[in-house]
């Protein structure tokens, strides 16, 4: 069914990719709930539920990353050093980059009792003067694409759905991750020069590793943006990313391979925009109150060609306390979204939280059961 979406097909019935990765190292970690035995990872889990495959993060280690897993950086004079320890029951994950216009340190912590990775450093502390090397990495930066892992994977997952290869970021993410979204915006206004420099370097760079991955085999791609319009007003996206998207989604186009971004909060002033530079789709994409656009009015604003994933946010696992309240949730989403299931799948609007109860993920697998066919 994921394939069908992908080529903008009606499926035999709503597609229903449900993203658990969190949520399922937390039990893991924590005690498994009554009736769920260990399955070892999100893969076994979204397969024994009898769901679709199309999860960002199947194959990523959520203690030393966001993303990533299916490529490698790689440095031609920038020395780097890694190194992890514990705090606790807390894991820390330290790197050191030495370029040659200076040394720049991120550590990130992975908070045991949440199952969630924060960012406890940044790259740059004192941006007006590690600049240069920020730039001095970025220019020395290259990816390459893991085609041996991700063949694994695609072996592992075969006709139950697809991997997103969730490898890229756009320049002004990039900027998120190296000094945080609010100093982004101060950067972007005292040091256009340089920061137009590092983005173009970024580019450059995502813009190769896009397309090993198209040329790789991959049918699906994913720039891991939290694309939201508190943080990539439309503004800044055209400034800083519409010629990222816009070239990678052409590149993947012809190689078969469809272009996604993640997103995650408001959608509302972007999608016209993200819709118009040719990108495939929006993953996770909330509605009210977490978002700003219901998923059948996303639709309409977005164009004709646009997947948009997403229907189910942390807030229904908290709202919605019994097996009826699920199905009627559900019926009244999909009787929604049934003139679009060409383009739509059921899905986690960003994850699904360490908090919600096993049953009602059960209730939800049982009412897209009950409710996700369509008729001829």
């Amino acid at each position: 069914m994921v394939d069908a979406v992908l080529r903008r097909q009606r499926p035999a019935r709503v597609c229903y990719a449900p993203n658990y990765w969190q949520w399922l190292a937390h039990q893991q970690h924590h005690g498994l709930p009554a009736g769920l035995t260990d399955e070892g990872d999100q893969l076994a889990l979204i397969r024994g539920l009898g769901l679709d495959v199309f999860s960002r993060n199947i194959y990523s280690d959520q203690q030393r990353g966001w993303f990533g897993g299916l490529s490698e950086p790689v440095y031609r004079e920038v020395e780097v050093d890694e190194r992890e320890w514990l705090d606790g029951q807390d894991r820390l994950f330290e790197r050191t980059y030495r370029t040659p216009q200076g040394t720049l340190t991120e550590r990130l912590r992975y908070v045991r009792d949440e199952s969630t990775l924060v960012q406890e450093k940044f790259l740059l502390d004192d941006p007006e003067n590690q600049l240069d090397a920020l730039e001095a990495l970025v220019d020395d930066r290259r990816w390459r694409f893991l085609a041996d892992e991700f063949a694994v994977w695609e072996d592992r997952v075969g006709q139950d759905g697809r991997v997103i290869v969730g490898e890229l970021y756009s320049p002004l993410k990039l900027l998120h991750l190296a000094l945080d979204p609010v100093r982004t915006c101060y950067l972007l206004v005292d040091a256009p020069e340089a920061a137009g420099r590092i983005m173009a370097a970024h580019e450059a760079a995502m813009l190769d590793l896009a397309e090993q991955i198209a040329r790789g085999g991959a049918k699906a791609m994913m720039a891991m943006d939290n694309l939201d319009t508190m943080f990539h007003p439309p503004r800044l996206v055209e400034q800083c990313s519409a010629s990222f998207y816009e070239k990678a989604a052409r590149l993947g186009q012809q190689h078969g391979c469809s272009l996604f971004i993640h997103a995650c909060g408001g959608q509302r002033a972007n999608l016209g925009l993200i819709g118009s530079l040719g990108v495939d789709g929006l993953e996770g994409v909330a509605f009210p109150t977490l978002g700003d656009v219901e998923l059948d009015e996303a639709m309409q604003l977005s164009g004709d060609r646009l997947i948009i994933t997403g229907g189910i946010s942390a807030l229904e696992f908290q709202r919605l306390t019994s097996r009826a309240d699920v199905f009627a949730y559900v019926k009244d989403l999909l009787g929604r979204m049934v003139p679009y299931a060409h383009r739509f799948v059921l899905s986690a609007s960003c994850n699904t939280p360490y908090t919600a109860p096993w049953p009602t993920l059960l209730h939800f697998r049982d009412a897209w059961l009950e409710y996700g066919g369509l008729d001829d």
